[in-house]
């Protein structure tokens, strides 16, 4: 049954969040846990049916920024204790995070992950240094020859090895890492745990119009013509982000603009050393530009790091664009198959087609807009579920902060990550930053 209402008997809303997916969710959780009468709009039938269904799951604390390294740091210890963060009752079904920790080669590509480990020693982040044997142990079959630079399937040098270049000799494995086999039901949890503080949700519902009176906003219209008004409004829309800040004016006067990017991931049957392994194993490998995940207990589910040697295929509408697999898929089949050669690759293609939403430097924006009221958590580029719990609670420091007066833009906020005794500039996350150069300007963060 499609929604065309709102239920009178209820409250107006004090902040309308436009959008249920898993970062959506977590600030309903966070701002109705703060007190505040939240309504999230979604265009879904259900809470996470967007882009976090098509999500890896990926749960890791290794990002090319400092910033980024210690907010998934914190939220990481939101993940291994999942109940307690939602405060769930004890027969609720919840997404299980397999902590199977992340195996991550050190190459030129990735600097030897220099910045990763120097940020790991500053927050105390577990992690061991691994030589090619013990790689070779925990992947079974293995060619650790270098096949950089990442190339193109159709290049003639595709699967050659660089005869300049060393062969894999060291990896570096982190600890606190996994993934979540359900994206979807985990965003399922923090809606429910949202409406258990009072948090409504409002389904089947397209945002047509961000009111504005008096200089800031005021609410939205609906498609159908519902009116609901709001003094705070927010945009976690995904891919969607870049035409929802349009409809409120605001976007053109950013530095930093988002955009929607199509992604493909490759599902295969797992290599006989990988399969059934319990409770799994990721390999993130930037010298065959790819990484992959344990994906049950018979496959492994590829993705890309985003090379630039392939296509990128920018979508205007989100609405209207080729849900397809390309050359893409193979192309990631192929890559992997360099390092694993007892990888199998069917001719029945299998996986997931789906958008990013992409900011330009692939660091999200969780900030306010020019338009006072209105707020923005977009840009997840692909890596931030691992970060929903935390930036659910960090938008909601934000708008308290910013309704109540701050001035954001001059001063920017610190927010506080507690289990590990750290803060973070929200400054970093700013809509008007430059673009970061220590960013990997990519999934990779």
């Amino acid at each position: 049954m499609s929604i065309t209402s709102i239920d009178p008997k209820q409250p107006a809303p004090d902040v309308i969040i436009i959008g249920a997916g898993i970062l959506g969710c977590s600030l309903a959780l966070a701002l109705s846990q703060a007190g505040f009468k939240t309504l999230n709009v979604d265009r879904n039938a259900a809470p996470g049916l967007g882009s976090t269904a098509a999500s890896t799951g990926a749960i890791r604390v290794h990002y090319s920024t400092f910033d980024g390294t210690a907010l998934a740091y914190e939220s990481y210890h939101n993940w291994l204790a999942w109940r307690d963060f939602l405060a769930a009752p004890g027969d609720e079904d919840l997404a299980a995070f397999h902590h199977t920790g992340c195996l991550v080669p050190a190459t030129p590509e990735n600097d030897f992950l220099r910045p990763q480990l120097r940020f790991c020693q500053q927050l105390g982040i577990a992690h061991e240094r691994w030589d090619a044997e013990r790689v070779k142990t925990y992947l079974g079959q293995v060619d650790l020859r270098s096949f950089a630079p990442v190339r193109a399937l159709d290049d003639p040098m595709f699967a050659e090895p660089n005869p300049t270049s060393k062969a894999i000799n060291q990896a570096v494995f982190f600890q606190t890492a996994g993934y979540v086999s359900d994206p979807q039901l985990a965003c399922q949890n923090l809606a429910d745990a949202a409406k258990r503080a009072g948090g409504r949700f409002l389904h089947k519902a397209r945002v047509s119009q961000i009111s504005q009176a008096q200089g800031r906003v005021s609410g939205v219209v609906l498609a159908d013509g519902t009116r609901i008004g709001a003094q705070v409004v927010v945009n976690v829309t995904g891919p969607y982000s870049s035409a929802i800040n349009a409809l409120a004016g605001v976007g053109n006067d950013m530095n930093i603009k988002t955009r929607a990017l199509k992604q493909e991931k490759t599902v295969l049957p797992a290599p006989a050393a990988l399969a059934g392994r319990q409770p799994g194993v990721i390999w993130s490998d930037s010298d065959v530009g790819a990484y992959f995940r344990s994906h049950g207990d018979a496959d492994i589910l590829i993705g890309s790091q985003d090379f630039s040697c392939d296509p990128m295929v920018w979508v205007d509408d989100p609405d209207d664009w080729d849900d397809n697999f390309s050359q893409q898929w193979q192309t990631q089949a192929f890559r992997m198959a360099q390092r694993l050669p007892d990888l199998g690759i069917p001719s029945r293609m299998r996986g997931v087609v789906a958008l990013y939403d992409v900011a330009d430097d692939w660091i999200p924006i969780y900030d306010r807009s020019s338009l006072p009221g209105f707020y923005m958590a977009c840009g997840s580029s692909g890596n931030q579920f691992k970060n929903a719990p935390m930036v659910g609670r960090l938008m909601a420091h934000l708008i308290e902060r910013c309704e109540a007066g701050h001035d954001h833009d001059q001063d920017p906020l610190k927010f506080s990550l507690e289990r590990i005794g750290q803060q973070v500039s929200l400054g970093f996350y700013s809509r008007n930053r430059a673009i970061n150069e220590e960013s990997s300007m990519s999934v990779v963060g």
